[in-house]
């Protein structure tokens, strides 16, 4: 049963990305649903950075002694300000190791 249900998921995967970037299916989208869909990405990132940045052994954090929450906010911070994803990076991964083994 588990099988199936990941074949039946994969070819429906392939199927509906399949029809929009295919060039010689006649399929194209509108410019509201373009623009609708242009929200997706945000979307989903949101759904998978905030619980693990404020969700901690099933408890709501949002303390500044939480790591996560301040090593994002040192991580947002560096990558506006230098546009370097390196940067960014390392000085936001700096952060929580030192709040997180408390050197």
């Amino acid at each position: 049963m588990t099988l199936l249900t990941i074949f039946l998921l994969a070819l429906i995967t392939f199927t509906t990305r399949y029809l929009f970037l295919h060039p010689k299916i006649p399929v194209r989208l509108g410019p509201k649903m373009i623009r609708f869909l242009s929200f997706s990405a945000p979307a989903v990132l949101t759904a998978i950075w905030v619980p693990i940045i404020f969700v901690q052994q099933g408890q709501f954090i949002q303390s500044w002694t939480n790591p996560y929450l301040v090593a994002a906010t040192v991580g947002v911070i560096t990558a506006a300000k230098s546009k370097s994803v390196y940067l960014t990076l390392f000085i936001s991964m700096a952060v929580f190791i030192v709040m997180r083994v408390g050197l």
